[in-house]
């Protein structure tokens, strides 16, 4: 990946992570200790299951190896923004959606390294040249996730009427962004870009699909609400693609691996959108109060 596309996508990380910081309050974090059986069951989902959906799909599907790592770095990125607001339009239990995203992403800065470099040993082998430095990786994830999270949260403590206005700005300058670095992969890549599409987006359907299920099965297991329960489904089923993306080309240094997470972050909006049809038409509309159990 070249200086530009490397720069262009160190941004858009940034400021998808500013985005989220400009909506978290510290009372998203408290929440763990007030009301934890929600949250427990949805990290569990997101740091337990996920990756042991990913490897299954990974043994499952016949994939090139460049496809089966990207899958393994996807099912090491749960959560992200738009779960936030997929949650919110799906009428799920928003103040759950957050907090799970909020603390998954404190604690994916110490289970992405090890989850990456188990997949990486599984798809290519042992003595794999290509290995994540643990340490090293521990402070450059918390370097691209928390700083910008925590510069955005003080944006939301000391100024929140400013927070406020910015977030939809933010919002979109990062999916334009997103959008941009997809293309650049999709150009770099094209000469292999059709036989890794036809893998990828079976996979990644697969991983999205499966996890949303899981979520839905492991809380009505535990006696959630359904709204709980699709916060979790979707939490679980919606991965951090630019996180993914970013780990791929610039700490992996192999835009081969970011085809499985550009190609799922197309394939998102898709399932996403049946989601919140499907919740629109079979959620009362009268549950408006978000809490956790």
């Amino acid at each position: 990946m070249d200086s530009l596309s490397t720069i262009i996508l160190g941004v858009a990380l940034f400021v998808i992570m500013l985005g989220m910081g400009l909506s978290l309050v510290p009372d998203d974090f408290k929440r763990i200790f007030l009301s934890p059986k929600a949250i427990i069951i949805g990290l569990i989902n997101q740091l337990i299951l996920l990756p042991l959906i990913g490897f299954l799909i990974v043994n499952t599907f016949n994939l090139q190896p460049e496809v089966a790592v990207g899958l393994i770095i996807l099912s090491a990125c749960p959560g992200g923004p738009t779960s936030n607001l997929i949650t919110h339009l799906a009428k799920g239990d928003t103040a759950l959606s957050v907090s799970l995203t909020a603390l998954s992403s404190v604690i994916t800065i110490v289970t992405i390294p090890f989850i990456i470099n188990l997949g990486l040993v599984m798809v290519l082998g042992e003595g794999t040249p290509i290995q994540l430095n643990i340490s090293q990786t521990i402070i450059q994830v918390f370097g691209i996730i928390i700083i910008p999270i925590s510069i955005g949260m003080f944006f939301k403590r000391t100024t929140p009427a400013f927070a406020d206005k910015m977030n939809k700005p933010v919002k979109i300058a990062s999916a334009v962004l997103l959008a941009l670095i997809i293309v650049g992969i999709v150009i770099k890549e094209r000469a292999n870009i059709i036989p890794y599409f036809g893998q990828a987006g079976w996979a990644s359907l697969s991983l999205n699909v499966l996890t949303m299920v899981a979520g839905i099965v492991t809380a009505r297991l535990f006696l959630l609400s359904s709204r709980q329960g699709l916060s979790i489904a979707i939490e679980s089923g919606i991965q951090n693609g630019t996180l993914a993306i970013s780990i791929a080309t610039i700490l992996l240094n192999n835009s081969a691996y970011a085809i499985a997470p550009a190609v799922y972050s197309l394939i998102m909006f898709f399932t996403c959108g049946i989601v919140i049809f499907w919740a629109q038409k079979s959620i009362p509309s009268a549950a408006k109060k978000e809490h956790i159990a």
